[in-house]
């Protein structure tokens, strides 16, 4: 007869085993809604998430996949010093300096998700380009976007060194969302789920703002007091909205092609 072990241990490592692999399908299916919405670029841009249990390490796309064909057991698992320690792959250096930096400096950034999604990123090509508080969907980062163009001179080049990775630190601070000028947003969050919600109300936002502009006349900007309260109430419920609407996808996707969660 065999004996079950139902230690403290064993049921810690079972719950730990089970939570990096709930953030492995989450992450996964980020990537392929990121794919569906086309808010990729090719296969250079690059999601991480810090793995249950193991505040050192995080997840990340290995270099070469294309967001669309991206599985949960793609994704590697990789130490702070850039080490892969589960999966099959090499994490491209850019994604390296930026997402290890973030995660290192900042405790609340357990999702970075970093894309060159075309509206947010068309923002950050304007001279002083911000978003705009003409919209619901853009009242939601009232106070959450840092510029960098307003700690620093902007576009520094690729990532290719730590220190460019330290300076988006620097510039996001304590803030949820960073527009990099000439370059792209990133995006932080507490969750997989609220780094999503997030990245997609990002994007929504930016194209009303850009359509909006189309039409040669001023944008009805939203009056800062309504603008910060309607922010507080949305963060009020943000996890539970960011979840529901994760799932929803995820529902889709597996009606689809299941393969994102193998």
């Amino acid at each position: 007869m065999s004996l079950i072990n139902t230690s403290p241990l064993a049921a810690s490592e079972n719950a730990t085993a089970d939570a990096l692999q709930a953030a492995r399908r989450d992450l996964a299916a980020v990537f392929r809604i990121a794919a569906q919405l086309g808010l990729h670029e090719g296969t250079c841009n690059h999601f991480s998430a810090v793995a249950p249990g193991r505040p050192d390490c995080y997840l990340i796309n290995p270099f070469g996949l294309h967001f669309a064909e991206m599985r949960a057991s793609d994704l590697l698992l990789v130490d702070d010093a850039g080490t892969v320690l589960e999966g099959s792959g090499e994490v491209e250096i850019t994604a390296f300096h930026i997402h290890s930096q973030i995660h290192r400096a900042n405790p609340r950034a357990v999702c970075v998700l970093h894309t060159h999604m075309p509206h947010a990123t068309a923002i950050t090509a304007l001279h002083d380009g911000r978003l705009a508080m003409c919209h619901q969907n853009a009242v939601r980062f009232h106070g959450r976007i840092a510029y960098d163009h307003d700690t620093t001179v902007g576009y520094q080049g690729l990532a290719l060194a730590g220190e460019e990775g330290a300076r988006m630190v620097r510039a996001l601070g304590e803030h949820s969302v960073l527009f990099l000028r000439s370059h792209g947003p990133i995006v932080v969050g507490p969750t997989i789920a609220q780094a999503f919600d997030d990245l997609y109300y990002l994007e929504r936002a930016a194209q009303v703002q850009v359509l909006a502009s189309s039409m040669g006349q001023p944008l009805a900007e939203i009056e800062p007091a309504l603008a910060a309260r309607t922010a507080a109430d949305f963060l009020r419920d943000a996890p539970r909205y960011a979840r529901a609407h994760l799932d929803a996808w995820q529902r889709m996707l597996e009606r689809a092609d299941p393969s994102w969660r193998m």
